[in-house]
């Protein structure tokens, strides 16, 4: 192939995000048009889909709670229809989740979790196989945590729905190759977006949790969105074309 990318868009779920921002712009640097799919931040969206355009690409916003079917197969209708083709579906969806040790959970924190990141992804995929199977294939790109090689204490709440959906990627994989579909994971570090610039403005992650966690990684920094973005486009693109079922970490050196 002479291209990265087929025609059409990349779908990123979460693309409002500080991490989803950051992804769907690589995209766009790499040749895709981009459908951003968020909930509540409207004015984030329109501001992926500025910089998208910037970069040359088209780019469409679409509005749904992953939670919801239907919605999910609405937003994902539209964007099909924007961008004649749906190549890439990237899933960065997930709720800012409270830093608590397992015996601390709520049912409704782990449920509000599991129907975000788990049931969302779902949705997602059982959304987009008929049209990526109609279109002769496609991509999924799962964006995972870190915490699936070493657990993190107090993030258990990302971990745990994101490693079901480590386990969901592999199905994907092993099923639906025959289809020319692939499925792939990243395993996210800490990446100075999203929740860490929340959870720091709230006191969670403070000097000294920094410090020690940056002791734990041979790379002595903090990821950036770019990075993770990078790792996607080359998941989806046509570099990877023999590549699925696998799982890559940008986490600077986490778990080693």
């Amino acid at each position: 192939m002479d291209k990265d990318f087929p025609d059409g868009a990349t779908i990123v779920f979460g693309g409002s995000g500080g991490i989803g921002r950051g992804v769907a712009l690589e995209f766009a640097k790499a040749g895709s048009d981009v459908a951003v799919v968020y909930r509540s931040k409207r004015d984030v969206a329109e501001a992926v889909a500025g910089d998208i355009r910037a970069a040359g690409r088209n780019a469409s916003i679409h509005c749904a709670d992953v939670r919801n079917r239907a919605e999910v197969q609405a937003a994902f209708a539209r964007a099909v229809a924007e961008h004649g083709r749906v190549h890439t579906v990237v899933w960065g969806a997930g709720p800012v989740v409270p830093q608590v040790r397992i015996a601390d959970w709520s049912e409704e924190m782990f449920r509000n979790s599991m129907e975000i990141e788990a049931f969302g992804f779902n949705n997602a995929v059982h959304t987009a196989l008929p049209h990526l199977r109609e279109m002769g294939g496609g991509s999924f790109v799962h964006l995972g945590s870190a915490g699936h090689d070493w657990w993190p204490a107090l993030d258990g709440l990302s971990v745990a729905p994101k490693a079901c959906n480590e386990a969901l990627i592999k199905g994907i994989a092993k099923e639906e190759g025959r289809n020319e579909i692939r499925a792939n994971s990243i395993l996210v570090g800490v990446i100075d977006a999203g929740q860490f610039q929340v959870g720091k403005e709230a006191g969670t992650f403070t000097a000294e949790w920094e410090a020690a966690v940056k002791e734990m990684l041979p790379l002595k920094r903090w990821g950036a969105p770019r990075d993770i973005g990078q790792a996607a486009v080359y998941f989806a693109s046509a570099r990877a074309n023999y590549v699925t079922g696998q799982t890559i970490s940008v986490a600077g050196g986490f778990g080693v």
